[in-house]
């Protein structure tokens, strides 16, 4: 099977700092890969690299066959790749629908037709009850949820999630596991950053671990999770999965 997503040897340098240094990693179509390491170790800025915010300084980056290095955020969005932010960024004078609408016009060209895509994605992500509501007056867990829905409303091949668990409670937690646990029978891809590692290891089907922008470890959970490098570089010890 050939790989969704290949990233080959990128490198992303601001000054003499290597934020990203020649990463290279595959992922299949359908895989839910975790992407773990310390604050500052380069998550983020892959995520941008991937995404078309910013080009790599070198290397090359492949999705479903096309050389997509370089392109612009837009051209990526159209090429089935979506992501989300750490800090949700709703158009919080709109309604929750609205902003959902939004991202479904990328394949939606009606406004009836955004509209119940809209619709599908709210009721997917347990948001229906909130539909015309305005963004501005959600809680935190319930903004983690519209950002995953404008994500999805764009029906990506491959989505990218930049730490949707921050700041919900257990119970969200647990919810939004589920929800991200779904998607690859779904036909999407799922590429995970995340720092609550108990959600992450257990639901994720393979991991790559980076620190200070070099991958430094990729396998299962069970094996990153006992990884001497992993548990010095982040983990502080091993964890145990069972």
């Amino acid at each position: 099977m050939s790989a969704l997503l290949e990233v080959q040897g990128i490198t992303r340098a601001f000054g003499a700092t290597r934020a990203v240094d020649n990463v290279s990693f595959a992922v299949q179509p359908g895989e839910l890969l975790g992407l773990i390491g310390p604050n500052g170790a380069g998550k983020s800025t892959l995520f941008n690299l991937i995404a078309g915010v910013m080009p790599p300084s070198s290397g090359k980056i492949v999705v479903d066959g096309t050389d997509v290095t370089g392109w612009k955020s837009y051209a990526m969005a159209r090429a089935g790749v979506a992501r989300t932010f750490q800090i949700p960024k709703p158009y919080r004078q709109l309604s929750v629908i609205e902003n959902v609408m939004i991202s479904a016009f990328l394949r939606e060209l009606s406004v009836a037709g955004a509209r119940d895509l809209a619709d599908l994605t709210l009721n997917d992500l347990g948001l229906a009850p909130y539909r015309d509501r305005p963004a501005s007056e959600l809680t935190v867990g319930l903004l983690k949820r519209l950002e995953v829905a404008r994500a999805l409303a764009m029906r990506p091949k491959l989505v990218l999630f930049d730490e949707i668990m921050a700041g919900l409670t257990p119970t969200e937690v647990g919810a939004m596991t589920e929800i991200v646990a779904g998607l690859p029978a779904r036909g999407i891809t799922v590429i995970w950053v995340e720092h609550v590692l108990y959600a992450i290891m257990k639901t994720a089907t393979r991991m790559v671990v980076i620190n200070r922008g070099s991958v430094i470890a990729q396998g299962t959970p069970a094996e990153v999770a006992r990884d001497p490098l992993v548990v010095k570089a982040y983990l502080g010890e091993e964890m145990q999965l069972a």
